[in-house]
């Protein structure tokens, strides 16, 4: 067992020969199994099993999952070791090609960009968005140390009698392009408070997100998010998204904890 910054990884060795490896870690979305894989053709279910139970003993609070993709006969491996399909996740992404106009908003909405020492009220904002703390205080912060061209600019914010009222924020995709020497930008899912919902408001600030990482040089961007979120996924169908991947979580309720 080792620890590589959030990570909790499992090895599995064979004759001093290293055959396997599972990863954990608790963030955002639970408790997850991040990986697992097995390099050995032989026996590779036994031994993918024996990393899952490793792994399953650092889970704190019962529950744990993991995403496969939809279609893969390794749910049907996962489902031997006592996970159920629960939900999933789409990975959608859209070209980007040009400055669009924006979806029509009520009289009295106002789309502009996060002003500098304004984080509190983003936090605020965003968690009640959700409903959980999804944010933090010095999240913006880590931004900037990811990608040192990110600022306020990037955050895309609806204003309603002084209040933000929704948020999009808009990112480099910085390990893409890392690795494949693109120009993808990301978003992260809109968080609108309860009564703003059903008004364009998200779709608008959705695209106003678009257009800004269009004029920053990108040419495509991906966003997360949950399939079962289906009007969230029509809403982003409408401006050109498409669902370039479609992930299942499997799900596992512990008997006792860890």
């Amino acid at each position: 067992m080792m620890q590589e910054g959030r990570l909790k990884i499992a090895v599995a060795e064979e004759n001093s020969e290293f055959v396997g490896s599972a990863a954990y870690h608790d963030g955002h979305w639970g408790e997850e199994i991040e990986w697992l894989t097995v390099s050995k053709a032989q026996n590779r279910k036994t031994i993918g099993d024996a990393l899952v139970r490793e792994i399953e003993k650092f889970v704190k609070n019962k529950k744990v999952f993991t995403s496969v993709g939809v279609g893969s006969p390794l749910i049907n491996e996962w489902m031997e070791r006592g996970y159920k399909p629960e939900g999933g996740l789409c990975h959608m992404i859209a070209n980007l090609e040009g400055v669009d106009p924006l979806p029509k908003i009520p009289v009295g909405i106002i789309l502009r960009s996060l002003k500098p020492r304004e984080d509190k009220d983003l936090v605020d904002a965003v968690n009640a968005g959700f409903g959980w703390e999804r944010l933090k205080q010095d999240d913006i912060q880590k931004w900037k140390t990811d990608s040192p061209d990110f600022s306020e600019e990037w955050v895309h914010v609806a204003e309603s009698r002084d209040k933000i009222v929704s948020i999009v924020v808009a990112k480099r995709d910085v390990n893409h392009d890392r690795f494949f020497g693109g120009k993808r930008g990301y978003l992260g899912p809109a968080s609108t408070l309860p009564e703003y919902r059903g008004k364009n408001i998200a779709s608008a600030l959705t695209r106003r997100a678009m257009n800004f990482l269009y004029e920053k040089g990108m040419t495509s961007v991906v966003l997360y998010t949950s399939e079962q979120n289906v009007v969230s996924v029509a809403l982003l169908q409408r401006l050109g998204f498409r669902i370039g991947h479609n992930w299942k979580f499997m799900r596992k309720v512990l008997s006792q904890p860890g």
